[in-house]
């Protein structure tokens, strides 16, 4: 199996990470957190969509935690100014002792255009401005930065002209904040892996992910500064322990209508990132059948239409041998954070194998 690790990567304790619940009741999603971190989850991961706010809801579980890292998986880029983000993620860290991980990402344009009303222009060249506001901001500099995409302070000759250079005004906890980034495409990986402490990639399968973004995590790695440690991986899926046989296909197959809906349906033809990573993989055929009928609005049909071979590998599900051989391809293929959705009556105690496993 091809590792995307590389061979100077310090070897350290794989982590356990979960998506929070954050459609529902946050004191309840709270609640639920408590009880992850006791059991071994070490970082909580807090989407955003169009929905509440992520900010708010790590504040909160920031203030009903006491160990467990809290990320934002992820901020959109386009819905706050770089140094707004900087603040955000400093105000998080510590209100947490510590304990922010800032998750950024590009989103897709059918969101950034349609909830926010913002061009969906230069992902990847913002993405690479906005990590290096964050950190002058962390590091307290007076923030002057003059990129393809953000001028600070503004020249003279826009706005008022009364715009000037300023410097954060509270001392962070950290000057270094940890920030992770959702990427897909090869030069946006790339960039993560020179610039970025983490990368959050999807539909992670862990036999075929190096031969799809190996080349662009090793170019990265090459251009990358001896200052920043080895980048984290965080990836996994759906886990479960159970002898029988039915109810763990039942579980498997239970990723189709997510697959199907982002392979199929997150995107225009030409213009679905998930649909070309599936490509990749070598489901050419399967990747095409599954976008059209999806978008001919025949969504059983494409979530019929899944590899039953990605669906295997990519959950980890089944007796406890099998669980622990696909936790095992996932720590192989370089996974440092390994992500997972238990599902079953005694989730926390799958949590507790899995962290005792990994441990």
């Amino acid at each position: 199996m091809l590792n995307l690790r590389t061979p100077d990567t310090e070897v350290k304790p794989m982590k356990l990470s979960m998506a929070l619940n954050y459609l529902g009741d946050p004191r309840a999603a709270a609640m639920e957190a408590r009880d992850l971190e006791r059991a071994g989850v070490d970082v909580g991961w807090v989407a955003e969509l169009y929905s509440f706010d992520a900010v708010s809801i790590l504040g909160y579980l920031a203030a009903k935690t006491d160990t467990m890292e809290l990320g934002s998986g992820i901020f959109p880029i386009y819905s706050r100014t770089p140094t707004l983000t900087a603040m955000t993620a400093a105000g998080l860290d510590a209100v947490s002792g510590g304990r922010f991980i800032l998750g950024l990402g590009a989103s897709g344009p059918q969101v950034i255009e349609g909830w926010h009303g913002v061009p969906y222009d230069r992902p990847l060249g913002r993405q690479r401005e906005i990590i290096d506001i964050c950190r002058k901001v962390w590091r307290r500099e007076r923030v002057v930065h003059h990129g393809p995409s953000y001028d600070l302070p503004l020249p003279e000759d826009q706005g008022t002209g009364l715009g000037k250079p300023l410097k954060l005004v509270n001392h962070p906890v950290r000057e270094s904040i940890p920030i992770y980034i959702a990427s897909l495409g090869p030069k946006n990986v790339e960039m993560t892996a020179e610039l970025a402490d983490g990368w959050l990639p999807v539909f992670y399968h862990p036999e075929k992910a190096a031969g799809v973004w190996g080349d662009a995590i090793a170019a990265g790695n090459a251009k990358r500064d001896s200052s920043l440690p080895s980048l984290e991986i965080v990836a996994g899926g759906t886990i479960a322990i159970t002898d029988d046989e039915e109810e763990a296909r039942r579980i498997r197959d239970g990723g189709r209508f997510m697959t199907a809906l982002y392979v199929g349906g997150m995107g225009a033809r030409g213009k679905n990132f998930y649909n070309n990573i599936f490509r990749k993989y070598g489901y050419e055929d399967e990747a095409k059948t599954i976008q059209d009928l999806y978008l001919a609005g025949r969504k059983d049909e494409a979530m019929a239409a899944v590899p039953q071979e990605f669906l295997d590998a990519t959950a980890m599900v089944g007796d406890e041998g099998r669980v622990r051989e696909r936790v095992e391809a996932y720590v192989a293929s370089g996974v440092t954070v390994l992500s997972v959705q238990p599902v079953g009556e005694d989730r926390l105690a799958v949590i507790e194998k899995v962290k005792g496993w990994i441990s």
